[in-house]
């Protein structure tokens, strides 16, 4: 099943010095989309050349040799004969506005959350109520707590449209879960890698390396004092010499001062090693390295988590809390340990939820302050170090079955046939409503035709039968007129609005002949052209080559018969 992607490089690519979770979601599935798609051509809508041509080397630089095409904003009905326009986002209801501009029916769209907690991502969620997406598109949940998340704001919006309008019918779109993908093959080391990574770190061959991958954020990823806590108590009661790798990045120096203060007073006997992430031979070296890799999220940023499905590729056993997305990945006892979390119960925290919408509190400081209530059980993470460190074997029989879990589930080669399938069922559903119902009208409310909009604004209407005269002498002063016109920057900037050389010959040759309706006077332009002649016509009289008939002879009463 063949879509289109809306392609915007940045949303694509890890090489932004902010890297963030999507843009890391979003290269990874575009590697996985180019090896793994079926189609016979790949396709873009975008809204720069210079993005069109990244989209072109990228599909060049998969090996991919089938046809690709570029569509700009203009050519957004091109999309009628993809089938599906991929947004790698939640926002699908400014395309589907977009969209209201050609026909419902022509093609559909299909997102995807990342986070679900900034208020853009709640207010493009809480949008889909009342715009136009249709049963045919779709909303991919990376995760069931997601999907929980999104149907709650949905219900919320319609309960809020129920009550303020007495609206009883919605459209609603689709929520399939389908998880992020990774390239498996990607996270395979070889025993020399891993020597050499160890040797480079400093770690002994009796030391236990434990890894966090990811963004070092306390308020807006994993908060790691239970991290700390827990390796020390587990360093203390296995009496194994334990080695912390944090590889990722901090957002300031502020930040990573507040790392090390607090992994100096929470662990003091666990040795922290600290690499930069946004490298990729940084991260290849610590997942080469690890033993058990540990992340222990406790915020509502966080919706899926792919660090713990790359640690199972690694074939790392995997210490992670029970939260979001991680709880649908990493199976609690067989892939490594889930820890039990504690959040305050619901209706405990409108008054964060206020201060972050009248925009007293950032988003960074909302997330942090959600989290500083949200805890880890650090006796149970602690119970479940000391088990890894002290058994070897259970550490390899849950690597190697995570191993094989990341790569029967969550590989690209599973999840993109997914996606297709997803694309050709809505392909399936949209084909089913055209088939019983007519097409609806194209209509977007708030980006009404001008001129039915502002129709109250001139005296008088443009129509028809309108009869106009010409306000020259003869056809030949008028041509000569409108060709010294069109050399003012002040109207030939207006391209889209004016006639060609052979619309504007047939219109002032048919004025010559005397006042006329203004369907009379384009009726020698070609009939697909005809909505644009009439506008033509008031260009015309704009530029003082037309007028609108002012004497009441039998001339004009003989031209308005006919």
């Amino acid at each position: 099943m063949r879509a289109a992607l809306f392609f915007h490089p940045e949303g694509y690519s890890t090489r932004s010095p902010k890297l963030m979770g999507r843009n890391a979601a979003g290269e990874s599935f575009l590697k996985g989309f180019l090896a793994h798609s079926r189609a016979a051509d790949f396709s873009a809508l975008v809204d720069e050349p210079a993005h069109g041509e990244a989209f072109r080397a990228a599909v060049a630089a998969a090996g991919r040799a089938e046809p690709v095409s570029v569509f700009d904003r203009g050519r957004t009905g091109q999309l009628a004969r993809v089938g599906t326009l991929f947004h790698p986002g939640p926002d699908i209801v400014s395309h589907a506005c977009r969209r209201s501009l050609f026909q419902e029916t022509a093609w559909s769209l299909c997102g995807i959350t990342h986070t679900t907690s900034s208020a853009g991502a709640m207010d493009a969620i809480t949008a889909m109520v009342a715009g136009p997406v249709q049963p045919w598109d779709a909303l991919i949940c990376t995760s069931s707590a997601v999907k929980a998340n999104v149907e709650h704001l949905l219900a919320g919006e319609t309960e809020r449209l129920w009550q303020r309008l007495g609206t009883t019918r919605t459209v609603v779109s689709r929520l399939p879960v389908i998880p992020l993908g990774i390239d498996t093959g990607a996270f395979a080391f070889s025993a020399l890698e891993r020597d050499a990574a160890r040797a480079a770190f400093g770690v002994s061959d009796a030391a236990l390396v434990v890894l966090f991958m990811g963004r070092l954020s306390f308020h807006a990823k994993a908060h790691p004092l239970a991290m700390y806590q827990a390796l020390e108590a587990a360093a203390r009661t296995s009496g194994r010499p334990v080695v912390l790798v944090e590889c990722g990045w901090f957002a300031n120096a502020w930040i990573a001062d507040a790392f090390t203060e607090g992994a100096a007073a929470a662990c003091p006997n666990v040795r922290v090693v600290r690499r930069d992430g946004r490298k990729a031979a940084e991260r290849r070296a610590a997942w080469a390295a690890a033993d058990v890799f540990c992340s222990l999220s406790d915020n509502i940023q966080e919706t899926f988590g792919l660090t713990p499905v790359e640690a199972m590729a690694a074939g790392l056993p995997v210490v992670v809390s029970d939260w979001d997305g991680y709880r649908d990945t990493v199976r609690d006892g067989i892939d490594g340990f889930r820890i039990p979390t504690l959040m305050p119960a619901p209706g405990l925290g409108q008054d964060l939820a206020a201060r972050h919408a009248l925009g007293l509190d950032s988003y960074d400081v909302y997330c942090g302050l959600t989290s500083a209530v949200v805890a880890v059980d650090v006796e149970a993470a602690a119970q479940a170090f000391h088990t890894l460190f002290t058994a070897p074997e259970l550490r390899r029989r849950m690597g190697e079955a995570g191993r094989a879990r990341a790569r029967d589930i969550y590989d690209w080669s599973a999840i993109i046939p997914r996606y297709e399938r997803l694309w050709r069922e809505l392909e399936e559903v949209r084909n089913a409503h055209r088939a019983i119902a007519p097409a609806a009208p194209c209509s977007w409310p708030a980006r009404p035709d001008p001129f039915t909009a502002f129709a109250a604004y001139p005296t008088h209407a443009l129509r028809a039968d309108t009869v106009l005269e010409l306000a020259e002498v003869d056809a030949a002063h008028a041509q000569a007129r409108a060709r010294a016109a069109l050399g003012l920057k002040m109207v030939n900037f207006a391209d889209m609005v004016r006639p060609t050389a052979d619309e504007l010959q047939t219109i002032l040759a048919a004025a010559a002949e005397g006042p006329a309706p203004a369907a009379t006077l384009v009726a020698g332009i070609a009939p697909d052209r005809h909505a644009h002649a009439l506008r033509l016509l008031a260009w015309l009289a704009k530029l003082g080559l037309l007028r609108m008939t002012r004497r009441h002879d039998k001339v004009t009463e003989r031209a308005i018969i006919s």
